[in-house]
């Protein structure tokens, strides 16, 4: 199949890595897969690495230039079919293929758990793609009773994970590695440096926490940077945090961790970094928001805390901290889980298929 990606976003996070991870597995599976993308977009740069061939296009907002730049590509390229993925891209495509001769078949991918407003447009919108898939079962059951999509047309297809990729390693080893403290314990997130990733309610409860011996290791970039900066200088835990930064290699730091928080309170899937430190067995801390809950189970792969609580989450950490027969046992069936429901190729399958039959419509 020849497969269009549109996206949007000018951001670089989940959404925009599972793109070009799909991508770049089904180019292996010999398709042909391309992006466009806006050219300053963080994706257009990072397409490279993937091996995802992009064409820069005006689409970050619905305007008559999009549209035209689009409607254009869209008639030389000749995809069997388009996947969109945010609201702009996903407007501009439908409107495109509305007044192309021969359109290409259309999959809207919605990401995140932010509600959508069940108005007349939001369902003519949704109701021109073929097929949509979600990140998870709960997204997809909120997209059917919303807009009244047919069931038959709307697919969950969690983001896979490389099994072989993120797995576990020799702690002090990895620690060793990436340069952090074997003597210490790590306490960490990977995650795009977001308001609703909760790092400073991490923040928080890491200063309850008051271990001489614990670190919070904090991955990622993004518009928070500045208010994490802040706050750990209010907290005073400028010698206690480390700020790792933008990183292509996340599955090092994750080997290095003894525990992986992500205290999420607003637009999660089901979120990669989750999934990835299941793959590691790391025991988890996290929060009952977006489609989490279909990847870890309170008690048996992770333990689960209320969104917005810093003091249920230090009480979280700190049992995984004085417990690590708990901690093992949590994460060796986050691992067993992950690998099983979760991996790369099992998403590959599945979009795969959902590609096939929206070209079949």
């Amino acid at each position: 199949m020849k497969i269009l990606h549109t996206e949007a976003s000018c951001g670089w996070g989940g959404q925009e890595i599972r793109i070009l991870e799909e991508s770049s597995g089904l180019i292996g599976r010999s398709h042909a897969v391309s992006v466009a993308c806006p050219a300053h977009a963080r994706m257009a740069t990072e397409a490279a690495r993937f091996g995802v061939a992009v064409t820069p296009l005006p689409i970050e907002f619905k305007t008559v230039a999009g549209f035209l730049a689009l409607r254009r590509h869209l008639a030389d390229a000749k995809p069997d079919v388009v996947n969109t993925h945010s609201s702009a891209d996903s407007w501009l495509v439908a409107l495109a293929c509305a007044t192309l001769p021969s359109p290409p078949a259309i999959v809207r991918t919605r990401h995140i758990s932010a509600p959508v407003s069940a108005n007349f447009a939001n369902r003519w919108l949704y109701r021109q793609a073929a097929r949509v898939a979600t990140t998870g079962e709960s997204l997809r059951r909120h997209l059917m009773e919303t807009l009244g999509l047919d069931p038959a047309q709307v697919v969950s297809v969690p983001t896979g994970i490389d099994t072989q990729r993120f797995a576990p390693a020799d702690k002090a080893a990895a620690k060793v590695a990436v340069g952090l403290d074997p003597q210490h314990r790590h306490l960490g997130i990977v995650a795009t440096l977001r308001s609703w990733k909760g790092h400073l309610f991490l923040l928080e409860a890491f200063a309850q926490l008051a271990r001489p011996d614990l670190r919070l290791v904090i991955v990622g970039e993004g518009p928070m940077r500045g208010p994490i900066d802040e706050k750990v200088a209010a907290l005073g835990l400028g010698e206690h945090v480390i700020l790792a930064g933008q990183r292509t290699d996340p599955e090092r730091w994750l080997q290095a961790l003894d525990i992986f928080c992500l205290p999420s309170y607003a637009n999660e899937g089901v979120p990669q970094a989750i999934l990835q430190a299941m793959l590691c067995a790391l025991p988890i801390v996290t929060t009952p928001v977006g489609a989490i809950l279909e990847a870890v189970v309170d008690q048996r792969s992770a333990l689960v805390a209320a969104p917005k609580d810093a003091n249920a989450l230090a009480t979280a950490i700190g049992c995984l901290l004085d417990d690590p027969a708990l901690a093992a046992a949590l994460g060796a069936e986050a691992r067993r889980v992950a690998s099983a429901d979760f991996s790369k190729e099992a998403m590959l399958d599945r979009m795969e298929s959902l590609f096939r039959q929206a070209t079949s419509t």
